[in-house]
């Protein structure tokens, strides 16, 4: 090619597109948007008016977060059923990094709220045994701590099928000897009168009673981890930091409870 007439340069392609001259230049060195023409002499870049979608859609796919080497791939299935499936994946990312980012802005809140020193939550702390009781329980793996509410779903529709009744308020167990990124194992349980015979997926089983600090908390299940942090420092504090295992009795129900008038039992189980 010996003329550019009927080529954009590469600014007024950067004005017209809104991608950074410095940008276009990094995607032509990654094959990503060439430009329709080079020269030699000055190394100066031209781009043709028929580049413009695809320069629109490269800026799109980098707003929405992906790298440069998606990007190129993107481009070239974008008549397919990848691309579809690519913002699909995106977007779940997208999503949990915002419930990642909204935690860390409520963990932010209460650190805040601790340090003029205002009282975060409704809480008190003793030495209380974990009471022995005959459960009906639930063994699964969940993503985070936070997705206990899966083996909830699970667990009483599976109650009310076997016709299980029960005795008293419901709980869970941290079942990991320790902590656990993802793929938390995780039980829940209710109390059921000794005798009671259950089907898989559910089994009956005895809880031992177990020495422990207890910690009591009014509020929405949202301040669970921080009381579950007071708890643990009051423990370590009197020369008993505890073992693995922590236990939560939920005594009240969440579907007919106001948050802020939900109570929970957590326990930290002592080695004895």
């Amino acid at each position: 090619m010996t003329g550019t007439s009927d080529l954009l340069p590469i600014g007024r392609f950067s004005a017209l597109t809104r991608i950074s001259v410095r940008m276009l230049r990094h995607y032509d060195e990654h094959d990503v948007l060439r430009p329709a023409y080079v020269d030699d002499a000055t190394g100066y870049r031209w781009y043709a008016t028929t580049q413009t979608d695809d320069a629109l859609l490269v800026r799109q796919l980098r707003d929405v977060g992906f790298g440069v080497p998606a990007i190129g791939a993107l481009l070239a299935a974008r008549n397919g059923s990848t691309f579809g499936h690519a913002l699909d994946q995106q977007r779940a990312v997208l999503v949990d990094d915002l419930r990642v980012a909204s935690h860390r802005l409520t963990l932010i809140d209460r650190m805040r709220e601790a340090h003029h020193q205002e009282p975060t939550m409704d809480i008190t702390i003793d030495s209380t045994p974990f009471e022995a009781r005959t459960v009906a329980a639930l063994r699964g793996t969940i993503p985070t701590y936070g997705d206990e509410q899966q083996l909830w779903d699970r667990i009483l529709p599976e109650l009310g099928r076997q016709g299980i009744a029960l005795t008293g308020p419901c709980g869970a167990i941290d079942l990991d000897e320790e902590y656990q990124e993802q793929d938390v194992d995780k039980e829940v349980f209710v109390p059921v009168a000794p005798g009671t015979e259950a089907a898989e997926p559910l089994a009956v089983r005895e809880l031992p009673e177990q020495p422990a600090a207890r910690a009591v908390v009014t509020g929405p299940y949202e301040q669970l981890a921080e009381a579950c942090d007071q708890l643990v420092r009051w423990a370590a504090d009197r020369g008993t930091p505890g073992v693995a295992g922590m236990r939560y009795v939920y005594l009240n129900d969440p579907s007919t409870t106001p948050p802020e008038q939900l109570v929970t039992e957590i326990y930290l189980p002592i080695s004895g």
